[in-house]
């Protein structure tokens, strides 16, 4: 079975297609709309649908003015795209550590020891769609006069502490890709609390320009140079059409996570939030495996019994660009360099059946009862 699969029904279909008889394939009605059906559930003035949720981080940067010299601390646990923006931007990565295995959430006390006089932005990433420590990252960039970020790629509609993650920064950023909960395909979502944020963000998404009018006569201006990261109608006619299955998709999200968190009890991992799973994006189910278990045995026993795997993720200081650009080492982040070791990703998706559930979950107790999987002595 594979790790994730979206959700596609008769009306995303009909959707797409209504907008191809239609013939006006890029920014109109749809995106309109589904911009505005998008912020009235998060409770904010303004969306703006973008490609895919790299333009969105993109956009956002670009908006906060990052650029040559400066630094922007980002969670080494995280897909890569955020660093790769701030580099490609000429800013400066700056890793941060993870909390603990069990919290695998960008540590607000190593984000503080990190901040220097060239910070400009911190950047909260909700793993896995599980809230971060929003409070106390406002606070602290308040206090220390920085931009704050959140990459709610994994938690798009997820309620705390009174809002919507990604509705609690300066901007947050969210991803539609296939792998999400909700998908255009590809695309991504911009919102942007002060409002000239949120419109200079809309202006950079279509090469900077502003709507003028000059005696009666519409035109525009360019007052800074932008990219095309205009998503097209399709995409959005797709996204509505997935807005109307959220809650459905989310009830049967649930329901798999709470037969895993039974079926998986007593095993030899660690389950990351597993007393917190009701209140989080239902994205990902990752487990921890032990020390012991060799984790590429695990992976290949299960693929052997018709269950993909994947790693959420590979610390991003730990690849080949980053070491070599920054200097970073093995031990630098050694709560995430264990975490990115051991964990391990099992299927999750909305239309997944009972009897795959059970099959992953036979598959794991197997493999961990079994000495196939274990490290040889004296191995690490």
């Amino acid at each position: 079975m594979p790790l994730t699969e979206p959700v596609i029904h008769g009306e995303e279909v009909d959707a797409v297609a209504s907008v191809v008889r239609g013939r006006w394939l890029t920014v109109s009605e749809q995106t309109a709309a589904f911009e505005r059906e998008c912020a009235e559930i998060l409770g904010v003035p303004e969306a703006v649908l973008v490609t895919s949720g790299t333009a969105a981080l993109h956009l956002a940067f670009l908006a906060l003015g990052i650029g040559p010299g400066d630094e922007v601390i980002i969670p080494s646990l995280s897909f890569v795209a955020a660093a790769s923006v701030v580099d490609l931007l000429g800013a400066r990565p700056v890793f941060a550590e993870i909390t603990s295995l069990r919290y695998p959430l960008v540590d607000l006390s190593d984000v503080r020891r990190r901040i220097t006089p060239r910070t400009k932005a911190v950047v909260v990433m909700h793993y896995g769609g599980h809230p971060a420590d929003v409070d106390g990252f406002r606070q602290l960039c308040a206090e220390a006069g920085l931009w704050l970020v959140e990459d709610a790629a994994h938690a798009l509609f997820v309620e705390s502490s009174g809002g919507y993650l990604g509705t609690f920064s300066d901007i947050g950023c969210f991803s539609f890709h296939a792998s999400k909960n909700l998908t255009t395909g590809e695309g991504g979502l911009v919102v942007a609390r002060p409002g000239a944020l949120a419109q200079k963000v809309r202006q950079l998404r279509s090469h900077g320009m502003s709507p003028v009018a000059d005696a009666g006569e519409p035109g525009y201006d360019v007052r800074y140079p932008g990219l095309n990261y205009r998503p097209t109608e399709m995409q959005a006619a797709m996204g509505r059409a997935q807005l109307a299955r959220r809650h459905e998709d989310r009830r049967r999200r649930r329901a798999v996570v709470e037969k895993y968190l039974k079926g998986m009890d007593g095993c030899r991992l660690l389950i990351p939030f597993a007393e917190g799973w009701a209140r989080g994006g239902l994205h990902l189910f990752v487990v921890v495996l032990d020390e012991q278990v060799d984790r590429g045995s695990f992976r290949r026993w299960l693929s052997a019994r018709g269950v993909q795997t994947s790693v959420h993720y590979p610390p991003s200081h730990s690849f080949s660009y980053y070491r070599s650009r920054y200097r970073y080492r093995e031990g630098d982040l050694p709560i995430t360099e264990s975490f990115g070791q051991r964990a391990v990703t099992l299927p999750l998706y909305a239309e997944i059946t009972d009897g795959q559930v059970e099959q992953v979950i036979d598959a794991v107790r197997t493999a961990l009862e079994s000495n196939q999987c274990m490290r040889e002595a004296g191995k690490s």
